[in-house]
């Protein structure tokens, strides 16, 4: 799930980032409206955590200007406003959530979960494979029943994989949408995470390389 942080309180900005980036996200972050459309309009992203009171370009004008450039993309609207009609207000820009500061991040991180899962391409909580199932929505991965500790990294490659339904996934397409702009890892990176995965999963392994193509699901 890539996300897109806009934030212009550079502390909170940083703690949903490294937070976020836990659940197995991948966060990039903006602190001003003008700079988030402009991200916007050459990345896609599932969801947009949108404060409301930015500075310059409103909050409210970016929900706006994204729903006309891409409506597929979720919002989930983030302002100190709590009343009932500042809410109403917020959705009816087109926002699809809302939530006021304070608020407790698990919240958040299951209010984005399930924007993700109502998104226009069907999202199941529950993939499977052979014997292996990763519950997407608790972060929890089995095989034959027995409990896998992943690293969020490992975790998002894994659900990328699994979300191809046996098709190749690229090793640009990892480093698109597993790793964060900020960031510059190169196929190296890919290929560790990629052997450590297998480690762990165990044998039979089920992380398949296609020999100039990519990796994909598949009994070895």
């Amino acid at each position: 799930m890539r996300v897109l942080v806009v934030e212009d309180e550079e502390y909170l900005a940083r703690v949903l980032e490294i937070g976020l980036r836990r659940e197995a996200m991948t966060v990039d972050v903006e602190h001003d409206g003008a700079r988030a459309l402009a991200r916007l309009a050459v990345r896609d992203y599932d969801a947009v955590v949108l404060d409301r009171d930015l500075p310059g370009l409103h909050g409210d004008e970016v929900c706006r200007r994204l729903v006309g450039m891409d409506p597929g993309c979720r919002i989930l609207m983030l302002t100190a406003a709590g009343r009932l009609g500042d809410k109403v207000e917020g959705l009816g820009l087109g926002a699809d959530d809302y939530l006021t500061k304070p608020f407790d991040f698990p919240e958040l991180v299951a209010r984005l979960r399930a924007l993700y899962r109502r998104g226009p391409v069907l999202h199941t909580p529950v993939l499977a494979f052979e014997d292996l199932a990763f519950d997407t929505h608790r972060r929890h991965v089995t095989r034959a029943g027995a409990e896998i500790r992943l690293a969020p990294k490992e975790l998002a490659v894994l659900e990328l994989l699994l979300r191809a339904d046996r098709g190749v996934v690229t090793t640009e397409q990892l480093l698109d949408n597993a790793w964060d702009e900020l960031t510059d890892p190169g196929p190296n990176a890919v290929r560790l995470v990629v052997h450590t995965l297998r480690k762990k999963l165990g044998e039979p392994q089920l992380v398949q390389t296609v020999v100039n193509a990519g990796y994909r699901m598949g009994l070895s």
